[in-house]
């Protein structure tokens, strides 16, 4: 969600039927591939719109409520892409690295105020229907599991206090990095 009042429908729902959410999960990817040359820079924008001005203005939404209550946490998550920039990556990369930046800014904002913001990076082919149909030859070791993401995001989330961390990486064991 990348737009303001789209974002504040949905809080209010989500206050009105669960209360203010303890947890809030930016799971939001917006891309496109392409050198810079090829991309078209309103897609860029689009992308950039989603991947990053969501995450804010999830955050700036549902983040009062944290501080008001002392806790809570914020993850974002995003993949390789936040941390180095491919040719073929020019409409996707650049809106990651910001969105992994942006969470790191509200982690330092936020942390000492008893928020826990973490930005998780998915270095992995996810193994869903069409990821199968796209590497229809690569071993079942060559994807992540979604629970397996789940499961990570839920650890990032319910960490002690005392060990918080912001920037974790998950990857197939076989992943070639």
């Amino acid at each position: 969600m990348s737009d303001p009042a789209q974002v504040e429908a949905v809080a209010s729902a989500v206050e009105r039927d669960l209360g203010n959410p303890a947890v809030v999960i930016h799971n939001a990817v917006g891309g496109a591939f392409g050198t810079f040359r090829e991309i078209d820079p309103e897609i860029l924008n689009r992308n950039f719109q989603v991947n990053t001005m969501g995450l804010l203005y999830l955050a700036r939404r549902f983040a009062p409520a944290m501080i008001a209550a002392g806790k809570g946490a914020i993850v974002a998550t995003g993949n390789t892409s936040a941390l180095r920039g491919k040719a073929g990556f020019a409409g996707f990369a650049p809106t990651k690295a910001a969105q992994r930046i942006l969470a790191e800014a509200m982690a330092r904002d936020l942390g000492p105020q008893g928020v826990h913001v973490a930005y998780l990076v998915i270095d992995a082919v996810i193994d869903l229907e069409w990821t199968r149909k796209r590497w229809p030859d690569r071993p079942d070791d060559f994807f992540i599991k979604p629970k397996a993401i789940a499961d990570e995001v839920w650890h990032v989330a319910h960490q002690d206090r005392s060990a918080w961390s912001f920037n974790v990486e998950i990857r197939p064991f076989g992943e070639a990095w």
